[in-house]
């Protein structure tokens, strides 16, 4: 996996890099609620908690990749 793109839906970001989850959700983002996954680009999700920079978001995610 490449650069991760900010308008990759959650539900792939979470297939291609199944840490992600936890990544996401130290800032507050939770993709998976009750079981089942939130729809939605990682910039969507990203706004609708409030963050509009994913500048840092990216680099927790591509950290975890290894």
């Amino acid at each position: 996996m490449g650069a991760i793109d900010p308008d990759i839906t959650i539900e792939e970001l979470v297939r291609r890099l199944p840490e992600a989850s936890s990544v996401l959700r130290r800032f507050g983002i939770v993709c998976i609620q009750c079981g089942e996954p939130v729809w939605g680009t990682l910039r969507e999700v990203a706004a609708e908690k409030g963050i509009h920079n994913l500048g840092e978001v990216l680099a927790a995610l591509a950290a975890s990749r290894g």
